[in-house]
């Protein structure tokens, strides 16, 4: 419904519908994705470890918040 009314949503969803059509470009998606999720996985493991070993060395959790971007609760949860 949306993509009738806006020729760009229109045109993203033909070009979906094109490349999940594809075996080769969406092999090629899937691949990426991967990927993508695989740095932010290895991203998200660093950044706790590194609010664990703050944490072990006494920072309080404020300036864990600022080292590592991780909300309270998260820092707490650690």
């Amino acid at each position: 419904m949306v993509a009738q009314r806006n020729p760009q949503i229109k045109r993203a969803a033909v070009k979906l519908r094109e490349l999940s059509a594809d075996e080769k470009a969406r092999d090629m998606f899937e691949r990426r994705e991967k990927g993508r999720r695989d740095v932010a996985a290895m991203v998200d493991g660093k950044t706790i470890e590194i609010a664990r070993n703050a944490k072990s060395m006494g920072m309080d959790t404020d300036t864990i918040m600022k080292l590592t971007g991780m909300a309270r609760d998260a820092v707490e949860a650690v």
